[in-house]
């Protein structure tokens, strides 16, 4: 296991918001459970690896997330299916998450990646990939 991803800690400007979202995504598609919860965080654990989301403190929301600059760019899952990517897409709409590059959709990685690209709360992209090529 030497070089595999322990954890990722993600601060978050609204825990709830951002609990609302990455819970439903983490748990209830793909296999994830929570791990830990505490009062300004909460972690998710799938094997030996998990995702933690952790509250910003106040003195540091000043400075808004944003994927283009320096530091975390997005999170990229993978799925066994090109019908899990669709029945996604449709959960995601019907929640009202944005979905990126969208007039490219679902080959904006290439016409051979079959993905689907959104935002969380924070604007932080995630990306689920489809294995079945």
């Amino acid at each position: 296991m030497n070089g595999a991803i322990h954890h990722v800690e993600i601060y978050v400007s609204d825990l709830k918001k951002s609990i609302e979202f990455w819970e439903w995504l983490l748990t209830e598609k793909f296999s994830y459970m929570v791990y830990q919860k505490w009062d300004c965080g909460v972690s998710y654990k799938f094997g030996e690896s998990y995702i933690v989301l952790v509250q910003t403190e106040d003195k540091y929301l000043v400075n808004n997330f944003n994927r283009k600059n320096t530091g975390l760019n997005h999170l990229a899952f993978h799925c066994d299916s090109k019908s899990f990517i669709d029945t996604l897409t449709a959960e995601l709409k019907e929640r009202n998450v944005n979905i990126l590059y969208s007039d490219r959709h679902p080959y904006a990685g290439g016409e051979d990646y079959y993905a689907v690209f959104f935002e969380d709360p924070d604007r932080i992209k995630v990306e689920v990939v489809a294995e079945d090529k």
